[in-house]
């Protein structure tokens, strides 16, 4: 039976209301079955830098710490800010040897700490997986290169252009072939895959709860029919959805359709 992990973490954001980001945690669990949904009671405390590049890393170093244990086949993770997967999958049981990424967002989330214009660590997620950066954070044994696709990202920075073009990357218009993302799994040649969805992948038009919005999205239908088609395939290791950060309780209801088509997709 799949399970779902709710991680309410803030303190990866560089967003000016990131504890929005509580809220729109909570909102997506209170639609979630409540005998197979565990939250995780992570710091509400910002946390220190630690001498590093990397703001609040205190704080995200301890809920990396709570996850480890909560992290089985087929749960489903809800965050909080996106980073809360480099977490998720490096309590994965079974290592990543035979995983591969599906990373679904607006950004690259390719900076290192050297590069970070904010210092906020869900701008370095995908590049921790791969292995690089902040070494307290990122997860060892890495994520091959080869095995990383990324989904409908239009948003990124100089120094994330080169580490993008070592990876598979889908356009929006790619994915409206539904078997594009199926096609570019099985390439990796991977036995499984873990699906991470940072929401502001959708088109404001779709999906308004986010912290920073990007034009020319996907919609929740065409992503949710393509994570179908590769699940159809390719068992997942498990799933993410975060960044959802409504400003009223109005808005997170006017949201949640697309959320639960999501969460319908990968669970």
């Amino acid at each position: 039976m799949v399970r779902f992990l709710v991680i309410p973490q803030w303190q990866g954001s560089p967003a000016p209301r990131a504890m929005l980001l509580v809220d729109g945690a909570s909102a997506i669990a209170g639609d979630l079955p409540r005998a197979a949904t565990t939250t995780l009671e992570v710091p509400v405390e910002a946390g220190e830098s630690l001498g590093t590049g990397v703001r609040r890393l205190s704080a995200l170093l301890r809920t990396r710490e709570l996850t480890h244990g909560h992290i089985d086949a087929d749960t489903v993770v809800i965050g909080g800010d996106c980073s809360v997967t480099v977490a998720a999958i490096d309590a994965l049981p079974g290592g990543t040897d035979d995983l591969a990424v599906v990373w679904c967002d607006a950004h690259a989330d390719l900076h290192t700490p050297e590069t970070s214009p904010s210092g906020a660590f869900s701008g370095m997620a995908l590049r921790a997986l791969l292995g690089e950066g902040e070494e307290q954070l990122v997860l060892s044994p890495a994520i091959r290169a080869d095995r990383v696709v990324t989904v409908g990202v239009r948003n990124l920075d100089d120094a994330e252009v080169a580490p993008l073009e070592g990876l598979t990357n889908l356009s929006v218009d790619d994915l409206e072939r539904p078997d594009a993302l199926l096609d570019a799994v099985r390439a990796t040649g991977a036995s499984r895959v873990w699906v991470h969805i940072d929401v502001d992948v959708l088109d404001p038009s779709d999906f308004a709860g986010v912290s920073s919005s990007v034009p020319f999205g996907l919609s929740a239908t065409a992503l949710s029919t393509a994570v179908r088609a590769l699940r159809s395939e390719i068992p997942l290791a498990g799933a993410t959805i975060a960044g959802f950060a409504p400003r009223t309780p109005a808005d997170a209801v006017d949201d949640l359709g697309a959320l639960l088509r999501l969460v319908g997709a990968v669970a």
